[in-house]
């Protein structure tokens, strides 16, 4: 909120996000945070991204958003690059936390489509955080008695919520005005990339074969998405005057 008030502009109507928005995020930081419990991390990130794909895919599909051979392809070789960084951790999930990271996903794939609308990103994430506190407190009545809480895991609690990923989420939201729904879906299968990177960079962590050739395949599939999708219409564009 600090940062929109120095960054607002007095002749611009102030965009104020949406509740739609602040209940998916909502639930999927809900269903993430529990799902995690019974989950371990290749296990969850499966199932999550699995969710947020096919939740935007069939979205976009209904919608009208018919995808092309290339971009079909691209998925799945994104895909499957996620899949083969992962798979060494996956396990067997319980129901429960099964069903709590799929609603997550799909939570999380309607907040990024609702976001797609946005035109000002950093006031929407702003207002559809600060929408989700009286959430929040419903929910800390509940389960306060059994909250073990400790002031570093507040600190850190507030550093990577309110300000990591608030940040995170604004930029998400600038630049899904510049992405495909499809492009969209296949875009986050980077993250763990992302993750399995940072953790060489900054806990020295060895750079394995296994997230080399990862790394490779979502970016090629990501790379066929973008292109395909860039290819097509291109080409619907051209073909009336030929």
């Amino acid at each position: 909120m600090v940062v929109i008030a120095i960054t607002k502009r007095p002749k611009k109507s102030q965009s104020r996000g949406s509740w739609l928005a602040a209940c998916l995020l909502f639930v999927y930081a809900l269903a993430f945070s529990y799902g995690y419990l019974s989950l371990d991390t290749g296990t969850g990130a499966l199932i999550l991204f699995a969710a947020v794909q096919i939740t935007m895919i069939a979205v976009g599909i209904v919608s009208g958003n018919r995808l092309h051979v290339a971009e079909w392809l691209g998925l799945f070789v994104a895909f499957s690059g996620f899949v083969y960084l992962i798979i060494p951790s996956v396990t067997t999930p319980s129901l429960a936390g099964f069903l709590l990271m799929t609603v997550s996903g799909i939570a999380w794939g309607g907040y990024t489509l609702v976001g797609r609308s946005s035109t000002q990103p950093l006031a929407d994430t702003a207002y559809n955080f600060l929408r989700t506190a009286p959430l929040v407190l419903a929910l800390l009545i509940f389960t306060l008695q059994h909250a073990d809480l400790t002031r570093q895991g507040v600190l850190l609690a507030a550093v990577s919520g309110a300000i990591a990923s608030g940040a995170g989420y604004a930029v998400w939201y600038i630049a899904l005005r510049g992405l495909s729904v499809t492009q969209a879906a296949v875009v986050q299968l980077f993250v763990p990339i992302i993750a399995a990177v940072g953790g060489v960079i900054v806990t020295q962590e060895p750079i394995t074969l296994r997230l080399a050739e990862s790394s490779a395949l979502v970016l090629g599939g990501i790379l066929m998405v973008i292109l395909g999708r860039h290819y097509f219409v291109s080409r619907a564009v051209v073909s009336p005057s030929d």
